[in-house]
């Protein structure tokens, strides 16, 4: 949603202007909500600003060294509108000559399935990060699915194969450190994930912490995807995907962000919010 996407940037601009070596301008389209104003209390140089308007994005982008990008699916749900977002701020860095974007993106599906699958939350993060590739923008990409709370339902059609996730919190260290080391992030795809864990394994995090049984409703994915709710065909095809194992490295995401917090370590941390599901 809007909300996760404000967390990803305000987690990366936090993490970079903790370690001091780049100064922050953050593009929100209002700088009076309360994530923007920990921002500019925090540092930043915050500004308004819309990736649907080119003249907002040059402004925001113009003398800068490089960029963290997020394009959001959800404020639309529109694969085109993401595209046309995602483009317009890859046309601006190439055109002002930026030297480093990490782009927060996601596999193109459609594409790596020769069309069996379509997953438009997937697909348009995956053209957006291809068309950066393309006209030779210097990019890191970050492909990620952060965990978000879907975890308590634990109806995820994934059988016995693992699912990586990790904190939105612990991504900005992660970017940080790849801005930090361009000589070894530039030009690839950086599969970020804290740990890989079955679903059982998440719900025995969950008992564990909430006090009552949750278990894995080993569920399918064709029976997830006629629960009847919008978007249902389209998760069950993301769960697909998953089933392929993309590319997530455990290891590097830890070598990046010492400090990136376990599924049990982030319940255990906020289990008083989870005390009253």
């Amino acid at each position: 949603c809007h909300k996760k996407k404000l967390m990803q940037g305000g987690s990366v601009a936090r993490a970079i202007l903790e370690s001091e070596k780049f100064a922050v301008r953050a593009l929100t389209r209002d700088v009076t909500r309360s994530n923007a104003l920990v921002l500019r209390d925090l540092g930043a140089e915050v500004v308004k600003g819309d990736l649907n308007d080119e003249a907002s994005v040059e402004a925001a982008l113009k003398g800068t060294y490089g960029a963290f990008v997020v394009t959001s699916f959800w404020d639309h749900h529109s694969k085109e509108k993401e595209v046309c977002q995602g483009k317009l701020v890859a046309d601006a860095a190439k055109r002002l000559g930026l030297q480093h974007v990490v782009y927060s993106g996601l596999e193109n599906v459609k594409r790596l399935t020769g069309g069996k699958l379509e997953v438009g939350h997937f697909d348009g993060k995956g053209e957006v990060e291809e068309y950066f590739w393309s006209i030779g923008v210097p990019m890191t990409s970050v492909p990620l699915k952060a965990s978000d709370g879907d975890y308590c339902t634990l109806a995820l059609p994934m059988g016995d194969i693992p699912m990586d996730g990790i904190s939105v919190a612990d991504i900005g260290a992660v970017v940080s450190s790849i801005f930090n080391s361009p000589a070894e992030f530039l030009g690839k795809a950086v599969g970020l994930s804290a740990e890989a864990l079955t679903i059982q394994q998440y719900a025995d995090v969950l008992s564990k912490t909430l006090g009552k049984e949750v278990r894995d409703a080993k569920i399918t994915p064709e029976a997830y995807e006629k629960l009847g709710f919008s978007g249902a065909e389209e998760l069950a095809n993301m769960f697909r995907f998953y089933h392929m194992k993309p590319d997530r490295d455990v290891k590097l995401t830890h070598r990046l962000n010492p400090k990136v917090k376990s599924f049990n370590q982030f319940i255990s941390e906020n289990q008083g919010v989870l005390k009253g599901i």
